[in-house]
Order: C-alpha cells, then structure tokens, then sequence
C-alpha cells in the first residue's frame, strides 16, 4: 500500500461521507411523513419517493464530485463505466421507513476490480456513521470498533433477514429454524446495512441473508471485514438465491454448515 493508494481512499472515503449525510437529509425530511409508494419485484416490494429522491442526491454529489465513476444504484441502475464504480442504496429498510420505525440507512461504497475501496452506512435517526477503507480500521463515528470474538455458537446473537417471495421466505424460515435451537437468539431488523454494521460493533456475533443485493453489502461488508471478522459468499441452494455470512472466526464455519443449504 503506497501512500498514494492511501491518499486515493481517503479522498473516496470522504466523498462517500457526503454522499451518504445528504441523502441522509433527505430521508429524515420525509420520514413518518405522507409518502408516494410503489412496488418493484413483487407486491411486497416497495418502493417510495424517498428512496427515488435520496439516490438523485447522491448522484448529482457524485456526479459533481467523481464525474468519471460509475454507478450502480438500486433505484436507478448501473450508468457510466469507469474504472471505479460506486454502489449506493439510497435507503436501507424501506419497509422500516415506510411504517415510521427507525431502522433504515443510507449505504455507499466505491469498489475497483479488487473490491471495496471505501464504504460508508449511515444511520440517519441515531446520527451513527460506519465507515472503513480497505487499509484502514472500522469506525464508527470517527471512533475504532471490533467485531465480536464469542467462540461458542450457544452464545451467539445472530442476524438473519428473508425475501419476498412467499416460497422463499418458507425455506428461509426453515433454515432460521436450524439456527435457532442451537444460538443464543436471532434478530431480524430488517436493513443488511445495519445488520452487517452491528456485527462489525460487536452487538451481533453473526449474520446471514440471502438475496441481498451489492447495494445492500458493499459497504457493511467492508466494514465487517476490516472489524476482524470473516465474510463469506453464500452460493445459490435451489430456489433460495445468492447471499451472505459474516460471523466471528471462530463462529463462521457451523454457521455456514447450517445455512448453506435450504
């Protein structure tokens, strides 16, 4: 790692920062207010003039910012094609916004062929901004966090979220229902952001999801990774699609034995 390479992150890092507080704003101007909502992939998939105004704030900063980047965005798509690529989910928890609870986030990383380069999840209500580059630590608000060390999967709190599908979300909750007997307890939030945020502060020791998206984990991952703890794919298992796992290293291999498959 050069200090060029370094100067390069924290620049990406601090525009990332921008991004992430403006389109922050903009949620909390709409947030328990009336809204325009519509839906995408199924009928319970929604979507609303908040998501769609605070991914317009991000583009036009990146935009203004890194004209050169590309981006993909979760309302707005993959436009542009620089060797850098942003990817940014304008609001985390839609659901959660929607119905006036306050677990939702802003989440922008920048990633190059090699990965994450910077990445930063905003929690808008509680002020809470996780950040890390790929040389550097896991922060929260300016300050170092870790992720958990529990090495004994009866102890672990474990986050876990489903899909839309109504066949999905029954084999999901039949792997939930391995986890469960054997781990402390689950949580379900409701925002991959976050989710992945609170394992790298250490208030959950792992988590899984299937069917995130790049826009839902660029960002947490990174920040999981750089807070010590262990990221893994989790590959297609059936109708069950792609997703993730993060957990303490000594936790990450029976938590994959019990997710991996349907």
């Amino acid at each position: 790692m050069t200090a060029l390479d370094t100067a390069l992150e924290t620049e990406l890092l601090d525009v990332a920062i921008e991004a992430a507080r403006a389109a922050g704003a903009e949620l909390l101007a709409r947030w328990r207010r009336p809204l325009e909502v519509g839906t995408k992939s199924t009928p319970t998939d929604p979507v609303t003039e908040a998501d769609v105004n605070a991914e317009r704030v991000i583009r036009e900063i990146l935009g203004r910012r890194r004209p050169a980047d590309a981006i993909l965005g979760e309302e707005g798509g993959e436009t542009g094609d620089g060797d850098l690529r942003w990817v940014v989910d304008p609001l985390d928890g839609t659901v959660n916004f929607m119905y006036g609870l306050p677990t939702f986030a802003v989440s922008v990383a920048v990633e190059d062929p090699d990965g994450a380069l910077a990445g930063a999840v905003l929690d808008p209500v509680r002020g809470e901004l996780f950040t890390a580059t790929r040389s550097g630590p896991a922060l929260s608000n300016g300050e170092p966090i870790a992720g958990s060390t529990v090495d004994d999967f009866g102890h672990a709190l474990i986050g876990t979220g489903f899909g839309y599908e109504p066949e999905v979300r029954a084999l999901q909750a039949a792997v939930a229902a391995r986890v469960l007997p054997v781990a402390r307890d689950i949580r379900r939030a409701g925002a991959a952001a976050l989710d992945l945020c609170s394992c790298a502060s250490g208030h959950l020791d792992a988590y899984w999801e299937r069917g995130v998206k790049a826009w839902d984990i660029r960002a947490g991952a990174l920040i999981c990774e750089r807070a010590g703890l262990v990221v893994r794919p989790l590959e297609p298992a059936g109708i069950l699609p792609a997703g993730i796992a993060v957990a303490a290293p000594a936790l990450i291999d029976q938590l994959m034995d019990l997710v991996s498959g349907p």
